[in-house]
């Protein structure tokens, strides 16, 4: 199977070259088309000769992904993306509009393994990693379309980031190339459900990234019933993790919450909350229950959410309730994906 070009590192598109016999320098060249041209194809690098064209379609690949679908919000200015692969997968992103800039919501992988009982992504169960090229592109191809610049990237789409390690570090570090994209890693931010060995390994990278931990309950057994993943993990192992990972890279952790009436909006879930976090710079962000058809808790009312964010906040801690965009649009992972495809299927 040939290699992803669109995939790779500088200094591995550099090796690359210097195995078929290429000029060292070619590398700048190809790499500038192909990350800030955002080529399809290798013939439209107009700066190398045709035969070095040819020899590189010839060995390698450009993965690229195409826009299957697009949704905007009429409530604010959300766009959701859906994305289709080469395979016929489908995957999920979402363009948020703020004061500061772009941000872009990406997935990692094409459904989810992890389980959890309230998110609509993992319903379908996993089918594959995405690769390096395919993350890098949800991008690129959004970019594109809409003629902007993401400036802030969350992989918060699809999939678990930490689940498909090694794809999601090459992309952080080509995204964040200087003679590409150059976005400033501390942009980027990853969201895990709390994989504690492969924490410790991201934290040892040494990268600045935001850690964001998607924990919803300060309890290992009610944690263990809304998520699976919880039975390999303990709140304490996963606690510790993070607080490594915060020494390490001296970068806030964003705990996510979503709030579940009667499930873990309690007192005691608000003084546990309190005491994990005790000595670590936290900041722990509320969302909003997206209901789906197997998860039948149904939305928090607005003024549950208010009295739990006052009671955190009189406790001292950090808090913001995460402001809802493209719910129209089902801007949730994998809410529009199982929408569409089940009209189509109709």
């Amino acid at each position: 199977m040939k290699k992803e070009l669109n995939g790779i590192s500088y200094n591995e598109l550099e090796n690359e070259m210097i195995s078929l016999g290429i000029e060292k320098y070619r590398a700048n060249q190809i790499f500038d088309f192909i990350h800030n041209k955002k080529i399809n194809s290798f013939y439209e690098i107009t700066n190398i000769p045709i035969k070095m064209r040819e020899t590189l379609n010839e060995n390698y690949l450009l993965n690229k992904i195409r826009v299957y679908d697009v949704f905007k919000s009429s409530e604010d200015e959300t766009i959701k993306f859906l994305f289709l692969l080469n395979d016929g997968n489908i995957i999920e992103s979402v363009i948020m509009k703020y004061k500061y800039g772009y941000s872009q919501c990406i997935s990692t992988q094409v459904g989810c393994k992890m389980g959890c009982e309230f998110c609509a992504s993992t319903k379908e169960g996993f089918i594959r990693n995405l690769t390096t090229a395919e993350i890098l592109d949800q991008v690129y191809c959004a970019e594109s379309y809409l003629d902007i610049q993401v400036k802030n990237i969350v992989l918060m789409g699809s999939g678990e980031p930490l689940d498909n390690y090694s794809n999601v570090l090459a992309f952080i570090k080509l995204i964040s190339d200087k003679k590409g994209h150059n976005t400033s890693l501390r942009h980027i931010t990853l969201s895990t459900c709390g994989i504690v060995d492969k924490i410790i390994e991201l934290a040892n990278e040494g990268l600045p990234i935001t850690l964001s931990l998607s924990l919803h309950s300060p309890f290992d057994d009610r944690r263990q019933q809304i998520m699976p993943i919880a039975k390999r993990y303990k709140i304490k192992d996963i606690i510790e993790a993070i607080g490594y990972y915060y020494r390490r890279t001296n970068r806030r952790i964003t705990i996510e919450y979503t709030l579940i009436d009667g499930f873990n909006n309690r007192l005691e879930d608000a003084q546990e909350l309190k005491s994990l976090v005790k000595g670590l710079d936290v900041h722990i962000n509320l969302i909003t229950l997206n209901p789906i058809k197997e998860f039948n808790y149904g939305n928090n009312a607005n003024q549950e959410i208010e009295k739990f964010y006052n009671l955190l906040i009189k406790m001292g801690l950090k808090v913001t309730i995460r402001r809802e965009m493209g719910s129209d649009i089902s801007a949730s992972c994998g809410q529009l994906k199982r929408s569409v495809i089940s009209k189509k299927e109709e």
